[in-house]
């Protein structure tokens, strides 16, 4: 059995154990795009804020081409740089500033990929959020170790086909689990 320290999430869903006790990430659905050596980096993807789309567009001075677009949901994606746009988009594409997470699955910040959405051609699905999860090196292996996390391997579908609040049950349901039935507490013999 692999080391947890050897283990790869990038792709995988972190699944906030019900006794998150840091309020940036209770009840959360974090996707990892990228966890190697140099530590991890991840979205929430089930936490709507209170913008959408066309009043991200708006702020940035870009009209919205694709009115299906418009009410789109922006998410927090984490308390690092809360300021900044990443957005998670299939398929990869070539825009200027894009980590490839898997083949067919991107994260790119430059601003082109929202230009390109302006004009009608941007990518085929994406979800955009403020800021991001990140991770010193070995610190989510602890944090796993420390049952702060479950983990599963993440399916495209729940991030870009279930509506945010439907989205940590399916994760749930990946690993068999009613989130429901978790307990805040470790059990006790």
């Amino acid at each position: 059995m692999p080391s947890v320290s050897s283990v790869n999430l990038t792709h995988h869903f972190l699944i906030a154990m019900p006794n998150m006790a840091d309020p940036n990430f209770s009840r959360t659905l974090t996707f990892i795009c990228e966890h190697n050596d140099n530590g991890a980096l991840g979205l929430v993807v089930n936490r709507p804020i209170d913008l959408t789309l066309s009043g991200l567009f708006e702020r940035l001075d870009l009209s919205l081409a694709t009115p299906g677009l418009a009410d789109a949901p922006v998410y927090y994606g984490g308390p690092v740089q809360a300021d900044r746009g990443f957005v998670l988009h299939t398929p990869v594409g070539a825009w200027s500033s894009t980590l490839p997470v898997r083949e067919h699955l991107g994260l790119t910040t430059s601003r082109d990929i929202l230009e390109a959405v302006s004009k009608g051609a941007g990518p085929e699905r994406m979800l955009v959020t403020l800021g991001y999860a990140g991770w010193a090196p070995g610190q989510l292996e602890q944090e796993i170790v420390q049952n702060a996390w479950l983990t599963v391997e993440a399916k495209d579908e729940i991030l870009f086909e279930l509506p945010p609040d439907a989205r940590l049950n399916a994760a749930m349901g990946l690993l068999g689990i009613d989130f429901a039935k978790l307990h805040d507490g470790a059990g006790h013999a």
